[in-house]
């Protein structure tokens, strides 16, 4: 018991002391008025990531490490936007100290309330609902149309809690597939709604949110889909909606452009990100001795190539192994979970965390074309934060050994 207790304890100190030198030695190169309300904000968040980890310790029976990879993130994160944009830190280190309690809401709501796996249609609706506003308000920005202004001048990007409801959905309908096999083509009406979803990007020209759902939906498919016929058809679709993608929005094609050849007209940001990295070296210039702001979007898109310059190629590979174990844990949570609903549902985070984490670093490396994703837990943007954290507190509440009863034949809806 006590040697269990030393090995929790050691992780969540050297967190701590990397939060505190990190922030200390940020601080020298930035002017007093900025450092001073930074310096209130990161004294908050270092101290809310400790005593959050300590209380998950003691109210969580589950895998508690990934809390404290995603901790680690998101102070590289804070570290890093600050670095950039003082303005822009400010409003990081506030959306973090808001999503970590929208964490904490949202991992005893999916506990303690017993309603989730039979509320497949409310979650459709409410997704309809949020497309059709994002349609209807949305305001257009880098190409696509998937930011909605609220007043105060305060936005959001309604696609980012889409993508957990969508993880819900699919895991509301495989657990209760009894059921649901009462109706006739029930695997392809949810198919239908699944593309109707990625319709309504296409329509936003929000392709990387739209690569996103279609790769959540295809994981889950492959594993629990019993018509194998389905899973191709939906790997023919794909291949006609690159086609078309390709030939039908312009800005698609010139990011396709850009990776196959950097040193057009248009890829100058890809450009000054690889210089970026390059300049970097192994251990980087120095927090807030590189010159990231030459690099547009840098903040939200290419906080990655950021990370390199500053701090080096070495802790680039060090948030790409906190990414890679992240995913593990997620996937070896639903591999040993024995409810069917919270296994799906681990899957599902395990591959969006995933599939969100290779296209924001590959994209910003030029491994593949950029799609516009942003990094999670590290880049700026208050919508992707706080989705998150509360698809974070989603696998929390999967990784522990529930006392809801396993459902192996049909659900009793009456």
């Amino acid at each position: 018991m006590i040697n269990k207790v030393k090995k929790i304890r050691k992780p969540r100190n050297l967190l701590l002391l990397f939060d505190i030198l990190a922030i200390a030695l940020l601080m020298f190169y930035k002017d007093p008025e900025s450092t001073r309300s930074m310096g209130i904000l990161t004294s908050a968040l270092i101290v809310l990531l400790y005593i959050s980890n300590v209380v998950l310790d003691k109210v969580s029976s589950g895998d508690n490490y990934i809390f404290m990879v995603v901790s680690m993130l998101v102070s590289i994160g804070a570290v890093m936007n600050f670095s950039i944009d003082q303005v822009l830190g400010i409003k990081h280190l506030t959306w973090a100290l808001l999503s970590v309690v929208g964490f904490f809401v949202t991992y005893f709501l999916v506990k303690y309330l017993d309603i989730w796996d039979k509320m497949l249609t409310p979650y459709i609706v409410i997704s309809l609902v949020l497309f059709v506003l994002t349609l209807l308000l949305g305001r257009t920005k880098y190409g696509s149309t998937n930011w909605i202004i609220l007043p105060g001048g305060a936005s959001v990007q309604p696609s980012e809690f889409i993508k957990l409801a969508l993880v819900f959905i699919l895991a509301c309908f495989y657990y209760n597939k009894a059921y649901y096999e009462k109706i006739k083509y029930s695997s392809m009406i949810m198919m239908g709604i699944v593309y109707v979803f990625i319709g309504f990007l296409f329509i936003q020209r929000d392709l990387g949110s739209a690569v996103m759902f279609l790769a959540i939906f295809m994981g889950i498919q492959f594993i629990y889909e019993d018509d194998r016929k389905l899973i191709l058809f939906s790997i023919g679709l794909t291949v006609i909606a690159i086609v078309v993608g390709y030939f039908l929005f312009r800005h698609v094609k010139v990011r396709f452009d850009i990776w196959l050849d950097p040193w057009s007209k248009d890829g100058g940001q890809i450009l000054q990100s690889l210089f970026a990295i390059a300049s970097g070296g192994f251990t980087g210039v120095g927090i807030g001795l590189g010159y990231p702001k030459l690099i547009p979007v840098v903040s939200s898109d290419f906080i990655f190539s950021a990370i390199c310059e500053e701090l080096g190629i070495l802790t680039g590979i060090g948030v790409i192994m906190l990414f890679v174990l992240l995913v593990y844990r997620g996937f070896k949570i639903g591999l040993v979970q024995r409810h069917p609903f919270y296994r799906i549902l681990a899957i599902g985070v395990a591959i969006s965390f995933g599939i969100q984490t290779f296209l924001a670093i590959g994209g910003v490396t030029k491994f593949i074309p950029m799609t516009g994703i942003t990094l999670p837990f590290v880049s700026y943007g208050g919508s992707s934060m706080f989705a998150s954290f509360l698809t974070l507190g989603v696998l929390q509440v999967s990784s522990e050994d529930l006392n809801h009863k396993p459902i192996e034949s049909e659900p009793d809806y009456e």
